[in-house]
């Protein structure tokens, strides 16, 4: 860390912070008062203009205030809470689902109200659901914030009010304690040469500042903290290259006996892609230095297939697999279909979640370090120290944009020694252009699986705007009735997963209302997983036919039967999301599948290409090139949406102009100023770098 900062500041000296909150926060990856202050916004809210109710336009985050007429709790299926505002211009109503007595006490007719929100067309006009709100008394005058309002990452437990005041207080505490001192000759004369000005500004930014230019990374100060990130993780991962430089791989050179017996076993050939990438893969399993490889290949390519076969591979030379998966849906998946395919070979095949119950999961860890575990599918939970493997020699790792390359680095600890590391392959179905994955991911060969299997057929995709949701309705349910399966998608970006689950219950009822008559479930983040397990297996099994979901099912979710998708407010997502969630459907030979992106008007420009895309492709290679291009336009959602090497505010698709000025920096950094190159990588790594204990 700088000078003056030599040891870390545990975040409980912040005023505030006890061991409850100081919980929450590692949730977050904030340790020190130095992770506070780069825990880093990913949008703003405007609050420094109130609107007149009259004047108010409809789908735009806005500040309101006026007085409360009355405030009442009804029944209509479930209970809400209604109070209307008034402001000498117009009337609003504020409707809450989740609500305390306390709340509905303190609402009461005559006190003034501030809320920020979205309006929308309610049953009585104008209305807000679940805004942040304000009550004081009609003779207090209260401010306007003078400056854009931060939201951070959070979890349901820490509230954004709370967030905001420590990050708040990491700052002052940083500036009282000398903790960001200059560390090398300022570059140039910018106000935002140096970090610690970038960062106050990023956290507080004035009321008068371009909101776009913000929202599409483009500001001085942003530059400066991008360049520095990138640097930083280059750094990092030349750091860790270096360690694992000149070590051996595990020598797999006997050819697998069941893996002809395993292949005669499927109701279907493989296709001349996935033989390409299994000879590939072969080769690299057989040689003496460590695999690194990234195969890509587009939703329903067969990856998996080709994962399966090295975990043959590996088990049949006496190694064992870890399969890593970001999600438990996805890792449940992964399980069920590997136990099918292997329990006839006599392989054995586990899974480890953040789920598995102590009694269970004290028995795979003792199979596991006994070598009795052939292959281990999990999530994060296989970082845990005590999760030790007997033979480690391969690690698969599905969906990698969502591990930061740290993850990936410490699975080689895993099963390596200073001589030995285990191979690894990375699977992705988020198309990564060449040249990116390339300078991103550095050394590693890539694999492509560039056709589907035969019989797959597209995606047909259309559009239409929600103003259609009836007629819309009424063909869902057409479908359901003849025996077919169908998702509908709720998406809400928005930090708190409670309000998208809340959005998702809302629209579980109004669907339940529209079709009585076809058996509906709902899967959202917030459920327990006995409860998201049961849903699925229904949908799965056909005792549910229309399943309302968040994008929690983005990745994972596996039903050859569903054949439409109905995603609602697709303008809200990027690209490669979109074709990650239409990659849902059409997973059975010979059936015609579709998709419907359910919009909302009027639609921005970026918004509009991207339903265009989505209707005119069905290629992800082709998608993967546009969202770059849309992303180079000032996508707002880029930056939260690419999750590639677990970065806080760079974004390796929207600043790939300057990963060159990155790369040949940190390799200048580390060739001659190796104390700074260390000050780099604590700074935007610290702690992420060891994930034992997550």
């Amino acid at each position: 860390m700088p000078e003056g900062n030599t040891t870390a500041h545990h975040v409980k000296e912040l005023k505030g912070v006890g061991p409850k909150v100081s919980e929450s926060l590692s949730l977050l990856g904030i340790k020190t008062v130095q992770d506070a202050v780069f825990h880093l916004p990913y949008r703003y809210e405007d609050r420094t203009k109130l609107t007149a109710l009259g004047e108010a336009p409809y789908e735009i985050p806005l500040l309101i205030e006026g007085e409360i007429i009355k405030s009442t709790v009804v029944f209509r299926g479930r209970r809400m809470l209604f109070t209307e505002i008034y402001d000498g211009t117009g009337r609003l109503t504020m409707r809450m689902f989740n609500f305390a007595f306390a709340q509905h006490k303190a609402l009461k007719k005559g006190s003034r109200i501030r809320c920020y929100g979205t309006i929308r067309h309610g049953p009585s006009g104008k209305e807000m659901i679940h805004p942040q709100y304000q009550v004081f008394e009609r003779t207090d005058s209260v401010e306007v914030d003078k400056s854009l309002t931060p939201v951070y990452a959070s979890t349901s437990k820490l509230q954004q009010g709370r967030l905001r005041k420590i990050i708040s207080g990491a700052i002052s505490y940083c500036e009282a304690n000398n903790l960001f001192k200059e560390e090398r000759t300022k570059e140039s004369d910018d106000e935002f040469s140096d970090i610690f000005q970038a960062l106050k500004f990023i956290h507080n930014p004035p009321a008068d500042i371009d909101l776009n230019v913000l929202l599409s990374g483009n500001h001085p100060a942003q530059k400066k903290l991008i360049k520095e990130e990138l640097i930083a993780h280059m750094l990092c991962a030349g750091i860790l290259k270096n360690e694992l430089e000149g070590r051996e791989g595990p020598i797999m050179r006997t050819k697998s006996s069941k893996e002809g017996l395993f292949l005669k076993s499927l109701d279907f050939q493989l296709t001349n892609a996935q033989n390409r990438c299994w000879d590939e893969i072969c080769n690299d399993l057989t040689a003496q230095s460590p695999m690194r490889r990234l195969l890509q290949g587009d939703v329903g390519s067969g990856k998996t297939l080709v994962g399966a076969l090295a975990a043959l591979h590996t088990a049949d030379n006496d190694w064992q697999t870890a399969f890593m998966c970001p999600t438990e849906i996805l890792a449940e998946q992964h399980h069920q279909t590997l136990s099918e395919w292997f329990s006839p070979l006599d392989l054995k095949v586990a899974i480890l979640t953040g789920s598995t119950t102590a009694s269970k999961r004290k028995k795979i860890v003792s199979e596991l370090e006994e070598g009795v575990i052939d292959i281990l599918v999990g999530t994060h939970a296989l970082f845990q120290k005590d999760v030790i493997f007997n033979r480690l020699g391969l690690t698969i790792i599905d969906e990698q944009h969502r591990f930061g390359v740290h993850q990936r680095f410490s699975m080689l600890e895993k099963g390596g020694s200073k001589k030995r590391s285990p191979h690894q392959l990375i699977m992705t179905a988020t198309p990564i252009p060449r040249t990116l994955a390339m300078t991103v991911y550095g050394s590693l060969e890539t694999s492509i699986i560039d056709e589907l299997p035969p019989g797959r057929k597209p995606v047909t995709t259309s559009s239409r705007p929600s103003s259609m949701r009836d007629k819309v309705m009424k063909r869902i349910e057409e479908v359901c009735l003849e025996g077919q399966r169908v998702y509908w998608v709720c998406t809400l970006i928005e930090e708190s997963e409670e309000l998208e689950a809340q959005s998702a219950e809302e629209l579980f009822l109004d669907i339940k209302k529209s079709v009585p008559n076809i058996k509906t479930g709902l899967v959202h983040g917030r459920l327990k997983k006995k409860e998201k397990d049961k849903v699925i297996n229904e949908f799965r099994e056909g005792e549910i036919q229309l399943l309302v979901c968040t994008t929690v099912i983005e990745v994972g979710v596996d039903v050859p039967e569903a054949t439409l998708m109905i995603i609602e407010n697709p303008e809200r997502l990027g690209l490669s999301q979109l074709h990650q969630l239409r990659g849902r459907v059409g997973r059975k030979a010979d059936s015609d599948s579709h998709c419907l992106l359910l919009y909302k008007d009027p639609l921005t420009a970026i918004a509009q290409e991207r339903i265009k895309t989505m209707e005119e492709t069905n290629d992800g290679f082709v998608i993967a090139e546009k969202d770059l291009e849309l992303r180079g336009s000032g996508d707002i959602y880029g930056v939260r949406q690419s999750g590639l090497m677990d970065l806080k505010i760079a974004d390796p698709i929207r600043d790939s102009d300057l990963l060159e000025f990155a790369q040949e920096e940190a390799i200048r950094i580390a060739k001659t100023d190796e104390p700074f190159a260390k000050i780099l990588v604590d700074r935007w790594v610290g702690t992420k770098v060891d994930y034992s204990e997550s």
